[in-house]
């Protein structure tokens, strides 16, 4: 038998359920944003998530799983694999963002807009045991930069010499410093 999911069910028994996270996956994938409540966004992340990840893959068996949860809708199938998949092919997960909109004014229910991330990523570098390789590769792809030889001229340091206003500014501070010291030890 399988596990009941914990918390409050989507208007309905498990069936109702696995309908409506279908029809808004399906939704999510046509018009790649849109506007639902709090609860069934966070329901709903899961689900297109894994629908993107068997996208990915791209073979028949993919296809196939995907279409039992979208329940045969073809538009949003095709979508997925031919349109959505391709922009998400270096990314490693989080394919879904969700944004909260406010409240609803009816029953002031918790809006939020879910929507697919379809900007491109830049792969992370894997960090191992060369790492002399990419930082070889980085120099080249840069543009060369001109370098021009500057000389600065400046004058020569003189050595410090103590003069007898310099004595008298140390004793005062050594003095202050040892008022201090008496005042919080009185206290």
């Amino acid at each position: 038998m399988p596990k009941p999911t914990k918390g409050p069910r989507l208007g309905g028994g498990p069936a109702h359920e696995r309908l409506m996270l279908a029809n808004l996956a399906a939704s999510l994938f046509e018009h790649k944003s849109i506007k639902t409540t709090e609860t069934k966004a966070k329901r709903l992340r899961p689900v297109a998530e894994r629908l993107v990840t068997f996208a990915k893959r791209g073979d028949l068996a993919s296809r196939r799983r995907a279409m039992q949860t979208l329940r045969n809708n073809k538009d949003a199938a095709h979508m997925l694999f031919t349109e959505i998949a391709p922009l998400v092919e270096n990314r490693e997960g989080g394919y879904t963002r969700i944004t909260k909109l406010g409240f609803r004014k009816g029953d002031n229910a918790s809006m939020v807009s879910i929507e697919l991330v379809l900007e491109p990523v830049t792969p992370k570098v894997k960090s191992s045991s060369s790492t002399s390789a990419p930082a070889a590769a980085a120099p080249a792809e840069e543009a060369p930069v001109e370098e021009t030889e500057t000389v600065e001229e400046s004058a020569p340091v003189e050595t410090e010499t103590e003069t007898a206003a310099a004595d008298e500014v140390e004793t005062d501070a050594a003095e202050k410093s040892d008022d201090a010291a008496k005042s919080d030890d009185t206290k």
